[in-house]
């Protein structure tokens, strides 16, 4: 569950008054999301969202997040609104917690996405990236190789608890990285975390991407290796070659990779792998159970990472016309 923060009726009406949503009709605690409490509301005027920003984000940041939404809807990607207080500004305070309310997008997220899903998502995050290109803000990836060394130095000495072998695993990793991770590629804004739930369907079409949170300039390329990750693989752990090659087909049929970044995508599959196997691995081994933060085993991405490693070329997740680039390392 993904309330924190317990709102209490009499003050969330008292707060809706400063925005022009009309009055509070009904509320509800949204289970999913792992970083935030949010809310479901019902106004006299419509359905909107309530964010309440826990710990985990800073809020030094949400100008940027809640920036990139309005730069991102106006330029045609799907995606929700912040709502505007009647002083103009967009941050609240309720229950001691920065606060904004959003608009509210229709729609699911998949539990069993299909190949013509995995297409779609390409396309929307191609859709983002040029649409983010000229967003005047930018924000620096916390969770890049120097923020992923953090986390592995908090959790290292207990990895091999998680599955024996694992911290000289990830220590070759991480020399391999620090080495020949890719540079001078395409970059810009990217998503970051576009994970199923953070992308809404009715039936077949898109109809919105959710959660900029961890949204940030870097290279193209490791978003679309994150989707890979993330829409790609099959309970058992197994690649989906049909899903691979409808995601990066979309994907390219808006806005084409360079062969440089087509060479990459091994090694920025794996960092990616890696980058959520370890806020798994962290949350995991240090958070108390029942504690605010939703854990999740990290062994499923220490799965992604090793079935990466085996890569040689792009073209074994699916993508068309590449030759057999040689993995460095």
């Amino acid at each position: 569950m993904a309330v924190y923060t317990d709102v209490a009726e009499g003050e969330l009406a008292a707060f809706l008054k400063q925005y022009p949503v009309g009055d509070l009709l009904s509320y509800k605690g949204i289970a999913e999301g792992t970083e935030n409490s949010n809310f479901l509301l019902h106004t006299s005027s419509g359905s909107y969202i309530l964010t309440l920003y826990e710990k985990r984000v800073d809020k030094a940041d949400l100008p940027f997040f809640l920036g990139l939404m309005g730069h991102l809807a106006n330029k045609g990607v799907s995606c929700p609104l912040p709502v505007t207080a009647h002083d103009g500004s967009v941050i609240g305070t309720l229950a001691g917690r920065p606060a904004v309310i959003i608009t509210f997008l229709e729609g699911l997220s998949l539990r069993r996405p299909t190949a013509t899903h995995c297409a779609e998502v390409g396309k929307a995050l191609a859709a983002l990236h040029l649409a983010g290109a000229d967003f005047p803000m930018t924000r620096p990836n916390a969770l890049a190789i120097d923020g992923w060394r953090k986390l592995w130095n908090a959790a290292r000495d207990r990895a091999d608890e998680v599955e024996p072998g694992l911290a000289a695993e990830v220590d070759a990793d991480f020399a391999d990285f620090e080495r020949n991770w890719p540079k001078g590629l395409p970059a810009g804004i990217i998503h970051a975390d576009l994970f199923p739930d953070n992308v809404f369907f009715l039936g077949e079409k898109l109809s919105g991407l959710i959660d900029f949170y961890f949204a940030c300039d870097d290279l193209y390329a490791y978003d679309v290796a994150t989707c890979l990750n993330a829409w790609c693989f099959e309970k058992d752990f197994s690649f989906n070659l049909t899903k691979g090659k409808a995601l990066l087909a979309g994907y390219q049929s808006v806005r084409p990779l360079s062969e440089e970044e087509k060479a990459a995508l091994p090694m920025l599959s794996r960092g990616s792998a890696l980058r959520f196997m370890l806020t798994r691995l962290y949350d995991w081994l240090t958070v108390p159970d029942g504690g605010l933060v939703m854990k999740r085993d990290p062994t499923e991405y220490i799965r992604r990472m090793r079935f990466h490693r085996a890569i040689k070329s792009a073209s074994e997740y699916g993508l068309a016309d590449v030759g057999h680039h040689e993995q460095t390392g």
